[in-house]
């Protein structure tokens, strides 16, 4: 065990993270179930070292809880924690396009369009996973772009707490591909550099993606 951790490659830590993270994102660790060091550690063919700097990063980031006497538990919100969560979301991911149309770079904007690009390929194909790791590139590539560090950082913390819901939003076909059209017109928006238009087309896409989440998750799986 000992020289198994010695001869870990550095970047198999971060590289253990990322398929966790994905793992409950996605949907394959299900909300409120316990993460087991050992089943994880087989499923990933890593140690258990990896596996735990993992659940202590995602528990920072604000993925699992961690619980006295259960360990590590993935998130689940509650029905009020959701609805509270997307409306401050909404109006942080609003503040964020106002001001990112306002300071956006050149090089910022032709970096979006490249991921938008990539992102309706994936659309076209139904690559639900690939999708989602390009729609997120695009709204933290937004965020920076506003060029307030206080917000990013608050915006962060918010929008962990939200993935694996972002993510679900998606798999009702209609709900996604109106998402698609919306971050068009994100990107028209940021060409124009309108920022009043930029705040209302987030606001809108937040709260679309809101009302698809309560719509398809089961009345059990919220708690009330």
């Amino acid at each position: 065990m000992i020289l198994s951790q010695i001869s870990t490659p550095p970047n198999l830590h971060e590289q253990t993270f990322l398929q966790l993270k994905a793992m409950i994102v996605e949907g394959e660790i299900a909300p409120g179930s316990k993460l087991n060091e050992r089943a994880l550690a087989e499923t990933l063919s890593v140690s258990r070292t990896p596996i735990r700097e993992a659940i202590r990063r995602l528990a920072a980031d604000g993925l699992v809880e961690l619980i006295n006497n259960r360990g590590a538990i993935a998130l689940q919100l509650k029905k009020e924690d959701v609805l509270h969560s997307f409306e401050l979301m909404a109006e942080l991911e609003g503040f964020s396009g106002e001001l990112a149309a306002k300071r956006i770079s050149k090089e910022a904007l032709s970096e979006i369009e490249a991921l938008q690009y990539e992102m309706l390929a994936c659309h076209s194909r139904k690559d639900l996973s690939g999708y989602y790791k390009l729609n997120s590139q695009i709204h933290q590539h937004i965020n920076l772009a506003a060029g307030n560090p206080v917000l990013a950082n608050t915006y962060a913390q918010v929008n962990a707490r939200l993935q694996a819901l972002r993510f679900r939003s998606n798999q009702d076909q209609a709900k996604w591909d109106e998402a698609v059209l919306e971050h068009e017109e994100m990107v028209a928006a940021l060409k124009a550099a309108d920022g009043q238009r930029m705040r209302k087309v987030l606001m809108q896409h937040l709260e679309n993606k809101k009302n698809a989440i309560l719509n398809l998750l089961e009345p059990q799986s919220l708690n009330k």
